[in-house]
C-alpha cells in the first residue's frame, strides 16, 4: 500500500469521526442550552385552583405561590384570561394531616401534612395539553403529591408546615412547565 493511499484512508476516517462528533455537538446529547421553558409560549393564565378537600383557603395560598414561582423562575408573563396563550389549572384532590409520633398520653409529637393535586397546562390557541404526565383518573392531568413533617413541641406549627409544603408544590408545578428532555 502506498503512502498516499494510506494518507487518504486516514483522512477519510478522520473526516468520518469529525462528522459524527459534529453531529453529536449539534444534537447536544439531550441537553438544553438556554432556557428550559418553551420558547413558543410567552403568557400564562393561572386561575384560582379548585379545592375538593374540606380545608378551605389553601387553594388561594397555593395559587399565589405558583404565580410567584412562575414570575421569578420562568420567562412567562402572567396574563388575564382573554389575553393569555396558555392556562395552568389545578385541583386540590386531598389534604391530609396525620400523627406520625405521639406521647404515651396521646399528645401528638410529630405530624405529617400531605397534599395531592392535579395540574393541567393547556395551550389556549390550539387546545393541546402541554403537560405530558398523566394519571388514570383523568388522562390529561398531571398528579403532584408533596408532604412535610412538623413537630409542635419544639415550636413548629401547622402554618409553617403549610408554607413549606406550598413552596414545594409550587416548585414542582412550575417544574412541570419545563420542556422535557
Amino acid at each position: 500500500m502506498t503512502s498516499s493511499l494510506l494518507i487518504q484512508r486516514i483522512a477519510r476516517s478522520l473526516a468520518a469521526v469529525m462528522g459524527v462528533y459534529g453531529l453529536l455537538m449539534v444534537l447536544g446529547c439531550g441537553y438544553i442550552v438556554g432556557s428550559p421553558y418553551r420558547q413558543d409560549v410567552r403568557t400564562v393564565h393561572v386561575p384560582i385552583f379548585k379545592n375538593d378537600s374540606f380545608r378551605r383557603g389553601y387553594e388561594l395560598q397555593l395559587t399565589e405561590a405558583v404565580q410567584k414561582q412562575i414570575q421569578s423562575q420562568t420567562s412567562y408573563r402572567l396574563a388575564k384570561p382573554g389575553f393569555a396563550e396558555t392556562e395552568l389549572t389545578g385541583r386540590i384532590v386531598s389534604i391530609d394531616k396525620r400523627v406520625d409520633n405521639q406521647t404515651r398520653y396521646d399528645d401528638p409529637r410529630e405530624l405529617e401534612l400531605s397534599v395531592a393535586i392535579e395540574v393541567r397546562w393547556t395551550d389556549l390557541r390550539t387546545g393541546q395539553v402541554l403537560s405530558e404526565r398523566r394519571i388514570p383518573i383523568d388522562m390529561q392531568a398531571a398528579h403532584v403529591i408533596s408532604q412535610t413533617s412538623f413537630a409542635p413541641e419544639p415550636g413548629q406549627s401547622l402554618a409553617t408546615a403549610t408554607q413549606d409544603l406550598t413552596d414545594q408544590l409550587a416548585r414542582q408545578i412550575v417544574g412541570l412547565m419545563e420542556v422535557p428532555w
